[in-house]
């Protein structure tokens, strides 16, 4: 076995000279065990990648909204910032915009824009994974008809696939198919008859026309 080669060991006085040496030029020689300056170390990775999930019509209204921030902490303010987006993006070819110190992707389909919004140092790829899993998976749940009416008359379905996509802010899942497959489990283990599936879609629908009322 072969034997790892030493390090050239300092004569005695070189370290206390080079530390002279550096205390003069205003600065600290750093041995072998130093720390690195607090200003070059690399900032943990937070799992809190999402701040927010909104699908608007081709007016700008809200239609479906999650917030996992106090970022915008009222709902007036959080309708403004969607208009805001909505001004700056429904006339424009890009699928990322920086508004308001965030970065947001999106897309559009027939009378529908989907948004997702992180933060201004946010990966742009890792929100547009999020956001391409959101739409092939509303896009099995609609049947293939991502618009306005599809997706009011399956609200239900729509939010289940959000919560599957993003909890709390943090990525759950960006694989539609794993998605579709908890969604159809938590239908079928929450044994829901057609009569409650009819309740909670007429309970979505009247919190969608309270909310354009607003």
């Amino acid at each position: 076995m072969q034997r790892p080669e030493a390090w050239p060991r300092p004569h005695p006085g070189e370290g206390a000279a080079a530390e002279k040496e550096a205390a003069a030029r205003g600065g600290t020689a750093q041995g072998a065990g130093a720390t690195e300056p607090p200003g070059l170390r690399l900032q943990e990775p937070s799992l809190y990648t999402v701040k927010a999930v909104f699908i608007l019509d081709n007016d700008g209204h809200r239609l479906l909204a999650k917030y996992y921030d106090d970022t915008f902490p009222s709902i007036k303010e959080q309708k403004a910032f969607e208009k805001n987006v909505f001004n700056k993006t429904n006339r424009t070819n890009s699928e990322i915009a920086f508004f308001g110190g965030m970065t947001i992707v999106y897309k559009s389909s027939i009378d529908l824009f989907l948004y997702v919004v992180g933060s201004s140092q946010e990966n742009e790829v890792m929100l547009m994974s999020v956001l391409t899993c959101l739409f092939d998976s509303l896009n099995h749940v609609l049947r293939r008809n991502i618009e306005k009416r599809s997706l009011v008359e399956n609200m239900d379905g729509a939010f289940l696939v959000v919560d599957e996509i993003v909890d709390g802010g943090v990525i759950l899942e960006n694989d539609p198919q794993q998605v579709i497959q908890k969604v159809n489990f938590r239908v079928d283990d929450s044994g829901l008859s057609e009569q409650s599936v009819a309740q909670v879609l007429q309970s979505a629908k009247e919190q969608i026309k309270w909310s354009l009322l607003k």
